[in-house]
């Protein structure tokens, strides 16, 4: 009987990393890094021999579902990975960039711990730029959507559009066990279907088993015209008392949003006189990754982009590559807009900028994007009042926005549409979510849908 195990992502939202047992072959959907409060669990066993697993399916590039693939690789897994042609570029410039981190934080913990006698006590980093090489150079097959791609006789798997990021995909796995045709699907991440930077999350048409995220099962997204217009209120707010704007950004997605909103603003004049920052040497690398791939943009996108109207860029912007470069954005005064990394604030040049200026009660503090429980990011939204930044006390003075309608993830109703558009469903698996979530979106599904519900546990071993 086929099985599923998750190793990662059940009661939690990062660490994706569910394994699948079909008639002896073994996949493995996504191998996500833990974030937050669960991030000591990187370091812990997978749980199952890496060296067992035949393909390992990626849903799309974003950290907490590619994250620990180059410590898969490192521990022996030697069989085929597939994916999106863009989620593979995604997942290259993201994994160097967390191979980098991880380094230059075993650097700092082992000077530290050097002096203090004990630096056998420090773990080396989770894996190097090596590590990360080894893996891209391992047997890949892209997945272009719809190709329905035979893994055995009586496996085959399709990818389709979910809407989250570019290159994103849920991923329909059919199978025949015991005479009987049969079809899993693991979301992934999905979106909605209008989004303002790339096409929106596609229908699936039918399936017996469903593995969905439950990230925002507990509520309704803001309007999406209501968000934008509370963006630009606050921005043009902030700008007309002199302030700054600081907006720690996602590199992927959430900042080619936020870049196309300041481009409408400043072809429509609201941004005189302001100047803005993109301070993440990640988030331009992906943002040219989105111009490489204008069939996957949205219709409007497209189409700015085969006439060469960049839907990233304007006159105002400022690309902030070296540290030198971001260090000068000190000596702006007023009227700054700086988009940063990380988006949950756990490391990266935002936490320079929150030094400087999250202080200045005339400042702003927009977060666009979820704040996993454990984070720096989180604390604020909070109500933290005061935070630590590199051992130094900071006051909490700025405004502080949360403007969660730019979700790249569909909330409650999205999903349970989403999920109402499958025929023949026969039960539901919930992950990628905080039990309470998980619990109230399981609670709403039962009250719409006439369809079985289970929130799964860490490492439970399920007959579908």
């Amino acid at each position: 009987m086929a099985t599923v195990t998750s190793y990662g992502a059940a009661q939690m939202v990062t660490g994706s990393c569910h394994l699948l047992e079909i008639n002896g072959v073994r996949l493995l959907i996504d191998c996500g890094m833990f974030q937050g409060k669960d991030e000591h669990k990187n370091y812990e066993p997978f749980g199952f021999d890496p060296a067992s697993i035949d393909y390992l399916l990626l849903t799309h590039g974003h950290i907490d579902h590619i994250g620990r693939v180059p410590k898969l690789v490192k521990e022996g897994f030697d069989g085929t990975i597939i994916s999106t042609q863009a989620t593979f570029d995604i997942a290259y410039i993201m994994l160097l960039d967390a191979a980098n981190i991880l380094q230059e934080e075993f650097m700092t913990l082992y000077k530290k711990a050097r002096r203090q006698g004990t630096e056998k006590s420090v773990s080396e980093p989770l894996y190097s730029i090596e590590d990360v090489d080894d893996t891209f150079r391992k047997t890949k097959k892209e997945a272009p959507y719809h190709a329905k791609i035979a893994l055995t006789d009586s496996i085959s798997i399709t990818f389709k559009e979910a809407g989250h990021i570019l290159g994103s995909a849920f991923i329909e796995i059919d199978f025949v066990e015991d005479s009987l045709s049969k079809r899993v699907v693991f979301s992934g991440d999905i979106g909605s279907k209008e989004r303002l930077v790339i096409d929106g999350l596609e229908y699936g048409d039918s399936a017996n088993t469903l593995y969905i995220e439950s990230t925002y099962g507990d509520r309704v997204h803001r309007d999406l015209e209501e968000s934008i217009s509370e963006f630009k209120e606050v921005v043009i707010e902030t700008m007309r008392h002199g302030g700054n704007v600081l907006i720690p950004s996602f590199a992927l997605e959430r900042t080619q949003e936020i870049l196309s909103l300041m481009k409408d603003m400043y072809d429509d004049g609201l941004l005189k006189g302001c100047k803005v920052f993109l301070d993440s040497p990640l988030a331009i690398k992906a943002t040219e990754l989105y111009n490489r791939y204008p069939k996957l943009l949205n219709k409007e996108n497209e189409a700015d982009s085969r006439v060469g109207n960049n839907p990233f860029t304007f006159e105002a912007l400022t690309l902030t590559q070296s540290p030198k470069q971001s260090m000068m954005i000190n000596e702006v005064q007023s009227r700054a807009i700086i988009i940063a990394g990380s988006g949950m604030c756990t490391g990266g040049r935002i936490l320079h900028h929150f030094k400087h200026r999250l202080w200045d009660e005339k400042n702003a503090l927009i977060f666009v994007g979820y704040q996993v429980g454990g984070t720096l990011g989180r604390k604020i939204v909070d109500g933290a009042q005061y935070i630590h930044v590199h051992g130094e006390k900071i006051a909490v003075k700025a405004k502080v926005h949360t403007i969660n309608g730019f979700s790249a993830h569909g909330d409650r109703e999205d999903m349970i549409d989403w999920i109402s558009h499958f025929e023949g469903l026969e039960k539901i698996y919930l992950i990628h979510g905080e039990e309470e979530k998980a619990k109230a979106f399981k609670k709403a599904i039962k009250e719409r849908l006439d369809v079985k519900v289970h929130i799964v546990e860490e490492r439970e071993h399920i007959h579908i």
